[in-house]
Formats: structure tokens, sequence, C-alpha cells
């Protein structure tokens, strides 16, 4: 749609080239999954996605916590206005007028923000399950609006995609303990770290050999297999009904999966370097479960 059919435009994008961009340049797994939708859907997604990166880059671009605090706090009120019908950023412009069709609601959306919030109040677990929590803010709930957009016919769907969020954002915890713990941040639960004898210290040596030992690799080894299990407790959980409306997110599984194990295979080598898949092995991945179905 142009600017003069009344689309507010930034830096002569209307908001759908917005939310485009935005996508295009994060290089996330998400985007090549993104490929195998459907258009309409696909560029809703993208909407979303976008959406997620600005209240998530809030959070890691802001050198103040106030101001990061100030930013979540308007985008708290940008997504109040947008679902009162009011949109005035360029995500929700091009996010918010088929919420509604997808059956995403203003809730979604703000506990997104309320899980970047969570970064800014802590930068440490005591626990599991203060953990989970924070998982099933900010990925958890992205799953469950993501199949919500696929199509699902039944609640355990809604339960898979909330499973796999977290299987996939423990895997995401795993690959980034080194990138994460030079800002200050350590998601590893504290608890876990005094099972395994591993000091906090340990994860922030800037020397060789890094904060690598015996210790280490078993923490991580603990850590892998959680969230093995995350993952094969979601698949099981997904009704064969909604298996192909839900390929997208097995897309994403595999993707994600196969990054943990690239992980596992060289020892949890994550203190001093951050593994990626190439972006040709993504969307390979993604090729292979469009033509298995699995």
């Amino acid at each position: 749609m142009s600017p003069a059919q009344g689309r507010p435009v930034v830096d002569g994008m209307t908001p759908q080239q917005y939310v485009e961009d935005k996508a295009a340049r994060s290089g996330s797994s998400f985007y090549y999954a993104f490929l195998f939708v459907p258009l309409a859907k696909r560029q809703w997604l993208k909407a979303f996605y976008a959406f997620c990166r600005e209240v998530d880059d809030v959070v890691d671009e802001s050198l103040e916590p106030s101001v990061a605090a100030a930013k979540l706090a308007w985008w708290r009120g940008e997504v109040s206005a947008a679902f009162a019908g009011r949109p005035s950023h360029p995500v929700m412009q091009a996010l918010q007028p088929q919420a509604a069709h997808y059956g995403v609601t203003e809730a979604h959306l703000q506990a997104v923000i309320a899980g970047c919030q969570m970064d800014l109040d802590q930068s440490r677990y005591l626990d599991y399950a203060g953990l989970q929590h924070y998982c099933d803010l900010v990925a958890g709930m992205v799953g469950e609006v993501t199949a919500r957009v696929f199509g699902h016919s039944a609640d355990a769907t809604l339960a898979y995609a909330h499973r796999l969020g977290l299987a996939l954002q423990l895997t995401n915890i795993i690959r980034d303990v080194g990138d994460d713990a030079r800002r200050g941040r350590i998601y590893l639960p504290l608890s876990e770290l005094k099972q395994f004898e591993v000091k906090p210290a340990d994860l922030l040596m800037r020397e060789p050999p890094w904060g690598y030992s015996p210790r280490f690799s078993a923490l991580m080894r603990f850590q892998a297999g959680r969230a093995h299990r995350c993952y094969d407790e979601a698949l099981a959980l997904l009704p064969d009904a909604d298996r192909q409306a839900q390929k997208v997110g097995l897309m994403m599984a595999n993707i994600y999966r196969a990054l943990l194990r690239e992980i596992e295979a060289d020892d949890f080598a994550v203190l001093h370097q951050r593994t990626s898949l190439t972006p040709l092995r993504k969307l390979w991945i993604g090729m292979l479960t469009h033509w298995r179905g699995r």
C-alpha cells in the first residue's frame, strides 16, 4: 500500500517494508523458516518478529537501565493504543490490523514486553523454576502466537508451542553463555552452578582456558539434556491433526536442535565463541522438514 493511501513511511518505507527490513537484517533462523509460510501469514509473522526484535533491542542496546525502562513503558503504551485502534509505530501499524483474525491479543504482546522487563530487573536466576517463568514469557508466548497464526484445532497444540518455545530458549541460553556473561547476565540457574561446582566468575575468564573444566562440561551436558527433553516433550504434545499446520514450528525445532548438537559435538565451547549454523544449512534443514513433514 502506498503512502498516498494513508500508510505512514519511515525513511521512505511503508510499515510492511519496515518490518521486512527488520526481519531480513536479523539473520535469525525464524527468517528462513518463514519462507515456507503462505504470503499473508508470512507478512504478519514478520511484523510480529519485528515487534519482538524491537522490544528485545531496547534491553540489549540501551546502556542506561532507566532509559531502557522508559522505552519499554512506551512500548506497553503503544501496544495498548494499537489494540485500541491507534497504532503509531510502523511495526504496530503492520501487526495490529490482522491480530484479531489470528486470535492474538494485547495480553500476548504485553507478556513479551514483561519478559524483556525481567532482563532489566534481574541478571541472575536462583533456580530453574525462575528461569522457566522467564522463558515462558519471552519464548513460550512467542511460540503460542506463531502456533495461532499457523492454525490449530486443539489446545494441546498451544501447550506444544509453549514447550517448544522453552526448548528453543534453553538452546539459545546454552549457545550464549559466554556472550551473556560478558554482558553481566547469567541465565544458568545459580543452584545448578553450585551443584556442579562452577563459579559465576569461571564464565567470565578472558584468557585460555576460558573457564573450561570437566565441571563446566558436566554442567553444560546437564543443560543440554534438559533442552533435549523439552524438544521431545513438545513433539509428543503436538496432535497429529495439527502436524501439517505446524510444520514451520517443526522446522525451527530441527534447526535449533541441529545447533544444539553442534555445540555438544564441540564439547560446549561456548565461553569464547558463539556457535551458529550457516544460512544454507538452515535453509536445507527447513527444506528437509518441509518434504518429510517432521
